[in-house]
């Protein structure tokens, strides 16, 4: 040990209160211990760790040994001897117990103190090492748990890609080379498949179908969803059905395509679709599936009960324009907005029946791609039961318009404007009078009425039995 080399000189006359500032400076926790080992006085570098370990005036007297934890004692020992071997540690860890037995780690090293065989023993807090241990510890069990949970799943991955029955490619997006293949794709690829990596996507397709494939890579990228194409291979010129999506790995863009190829039996709808499919078939409202030129392609039962039709084979194949509208003329209407807008929102038509019935009905529809080709969905309404009091209304406003018009010429502006205000308030009252069933109080709630205003406004145009109601 290197000490000071003239302590009188440079440290000057030290007193008891000196050196003991000095000692309680150069450690967490300091003891003054006698000959024998007892603690004779103790001091602590700040008020926290004092608290920690509640009241260790208690240990004044008491052997050292006594208020460490059992493990520490041999350490201890080693620290009180007077002569210690040259190859002992100065430092050694020692568990000391506080009051409550909780076991606070230090770093303790001894030195003697005067001729009388005195001993001071300076302490460090270990704790703050022991929390940046104990945090390292959990973040590499973090990450061994994450590691294992990523190799879980690319071992799963690679299970479900050698598995597949679908040929599947994987590109990088930039040159659309190749990086991987499973087997499925190398069986379809024939004799070019062991060189298919590091292969460029449009040496696999014929001129046509690279450009069929380069658009849905395109829209893809651009849009994160396109419809599948239909394209055919170089070798052999078979045709495949192509679907794609991306994903990125290291801050890279990949495509994942998969084929379906020649024969390969379409794979079951997963449960979620099927059981869309199932509450469109029972739905009240009718659906009607058509191709682009609205041939129908399928249509669910309520569409048959509307149409008077007793089995879907009468309705697949026909026109939708056999029911809907007249003479073709609003279907032409409407195919347009969907061919131009991809969806059309409560389009109100008729709908004739086979035995001679009409409905008034109200049309949603919506254009979607299905293998490359458009196709159009209808959600039909009838909505008859609630447009007829609508369309009484319709007549009366009619009717009055007709009456008020024959008025001009013959009465002054301002004259005709009150007739046309009274002719409005009528067709008000009497279209809630019959939306509540004739129900006198809920329709002056409806029109923001006191009864006794409604009444008033009752006699005036000569409505319902007044003297009936007030009875």
């Amino acid at each position: 040990m290197k000490t000071f080399a003239t302590p009188r000189t440079s440290l000057g006359p030290l007193d008891a209160d000196a050196a003991a500032g000095l000692i309680a400076a150069a450690a967490d926790i300091a003891l003054v211990l006698d000959e024998a080992g007892i603690i004779r006085d103790l001091a602590f570098s700040h008020a926290e760790l004092a608290r920690e370990f509640e009241g260790p005036e208690a240990w004044l007297g008491r052997p050292w040994i006594d208020t460490v934890a059992r493990d520490s004692r041999p350490k201890v020992e080693a620290l009180l001897l007077l002569d210690p071997p040259a190859d002992q540690a100065r430092w050694r860890h020692v568990n000391q117990l506080s009051a409550r037995g909780i076991s606070v780690p230090l770093l303790c090293s001894s030195a003697p103190l005067g001729t009388a065989g005195r001993r001071v023993v300076f302490g460090r807090d270990l704790r703050p090492l022991s929390q940046l241990q104990q945090r390292l510890v959990e973040v590499q069990q973090s990450m061994e748990r994450d590691y294992s949970r990523l190799r879980q799943a690319e071992t799963r991955y690679r299970l479900l890609f050698q598995m597949s029955v679908d040929p599947v490619l994987i590109l990088d997006a930039e040159q659309q080379r190749i990086l991987e293949s499973n087997p499925a794709a190398q069986r379809l690829f024939g004799r070019g498949a062991r060189r298919s990596p590091g292969r460029m996507l449009s040496e696999l397709f014929d001129p046509t179908g690279r450009a069929a494939v380069q658009a849905l890579l395109t829209t893809v990228r651009n849009a994160g969803r396109a419809d599948d194409v239909t394209a055919h291979l170089a070798e052999g010129g078979e045709a495949v059905l192509v679907s794609a999506s991306t994903f990125r790995q290291e801050g890279g863009l990949l495509y994942l395509l998969r084929l379906t190829a020649p024969g390969t039996t379409a794979p079951s709808l997963p449960d979620a679709q099927d059981k869309q499919l199932k509450v469109i078939e029972v739905a009240p409202d009718g659906f009607v599936v058509t191709d682009s030129g609205a041939q129908i392609l399928t249509a669910n039962a309520a569409f048959l009960d509307m149409a008077q039709l007793t089995s879907e084979e009468q309705a697949r194949g026909a026109s939708l324009d056999r029911w809907i509208g007249h003479q073709g003329v609003e279907l032409e209407v409407l195919l347009s907005n969907l061919r131009n807008r991809g969806a059309v929102r409560l389009y109100v038509t008729t709908l004739q029946g086979e035995m001679g019935g009409q409905v008034e009905v109200e049309i949603s529809a919506v254009s979607v791609m299905n293998g490359g080709q458009p196709c159009f969905g209808f959600q039909i309404r009838d909505i008859g039961p609630r447009s007829r009091p609508a369309a009484r209304a319709a007549e009366g406003a009619t009717r009055s318009v007709e009456q008020l018009t024959e008025l001009i010429g013959r009465v002054p502006l301002k004259d005709l404007v009150r007739e046309a205000t009274d002719a409005i308030e009528r067709l008000c009252i009497e279209a809630a009078l019959e939306l509540t069933g004739d129900n006198r109080a809920s329709a002056a709630e409806m029109l923001g009425l006191s009864r006794q205003s409604l009444y008033v406004k009752l006699r005036r145009y000569g409505l319902g039995d007044l003297d009936e109601q007030q009875g």
